[in-house]
Order: C-alpha cells, then structure tokens, then sequence
C-alpha cells in the first residue's frame, strides 16, 4: 500500500457513510485519493517554482485545488 495508513480511509468512508466498509473499498478510495493528492501537489509545486520559491504554500495547494 502507498502512503495513507489504511484505516483512516476506512474510518473517512465510516463516517461518509455510516456503513461498514470492506478492505477492497478503503484500499481502492487510499489509491484513488493518492493519485489525485500526487497531482494537486505537482501543480503546486509548480506555482511554486514559478513564484521564485523552494516551498510549496498552503496557497499554491488551494490554487492548484481551484483549477
């Protein structure tokens, strides 16, 4: 598995829901959710980069969000 601890996504979903959630289900929503976090955070990295900065701001992270 990536980088989000299982049993948090379960707990997300838990609480969404308020139903049981199977394994597969956390597993799948933590790959999901990794890919589109991996992403936001690129883009803020390049906002980032372009601003003349070496540090990825909460603001570079909304605006990648936003777009």
């Amino acid at each position: 598995m990536g980088e989000l601890p299982a049993s948090a996504v379960l707990r997300i979903i838990r609480k969404a829901t308020g139903m049981r959630v199977g394994r597969d289900a956390g597993l799948l929503l933590a790959e999901i959710l990794e890919e589109i976090g991996t992403g936001l955070a690129a883009e803020a990295g390049r906002y980032a980069r372009h601003a003349g900065r070496r540090t990825v701001k909460a603001s570079d992270l909304k605006l990648a969000y936003k777009r």
